[in-house]
């Protein structure tokens, strides 16, 4: 029998993969924070994505969250175009996104059968999976691979 205590809060994962265009490269990106993401944490991510990119063009593959289709998220996507363009998935379709391969793979490896004490001990584990799967070009391109998509 585990007894657990179950009082720690919560902390959100955004996660991006990013391929380039020719397929000659995948790079992983994740951003966490405590509690939930709203509309401005998300402008941030996809701020802070634009500077990892140096102004190079991006396809974003977005699922149906709440603040990915909000008015505002609209309104700011909408000041982005000169370097984005946003493909919305469609519903209740996990397995078009490449992202979804990121959190099997934690949930499968990293965090599976855990029963930690806090949130650290989960996010110290989930940092060592995202380190494990940003290492490999092979996991990266997998994740793809299996939704069908392609460049």
């Amino acid at each position: 029998m585990l007894h657990h205590r179950f009082g720690w809060k919560r902390v959100s994962a955004a996660g991006l993969v990013a391929y380039r265009h020719d397929g000659g490269r995948a790079r992983l990106m994740v951003h966490t924070i405590p509690g939930a993401y709203n509309d401005e944490l998300l402008m941030a991510v996809l701020d802070d994505l634009r500077r990892s990119l140096r102004g190079a063009k991006a396809t974003l593959l977005w699922d149906g969250l709440p603040s990915h289709r909000s008015r505002r998220m609209a309104d700011f996507i909408a000041r982005q175009r000169c370097w984005l363009v946003v493909q919305r998935l469609p519903a209740y379709a996990p397995e078009l996104n490449p992202v979804e391969g990121l959190w099997s793979s934690l949930k499968g490896r990293e965090l599976a059968n855990r029963c930690d004490d806090t949130i650290a001990e989960v996010v110290e584990a989930a940092d060592a999976g995202i380190q494990r799967i940003r290492s490999s070009q092979q996991l990266l391109f997998a994740f793809l691979d299996k939704t069908g998509l392609s460049f």
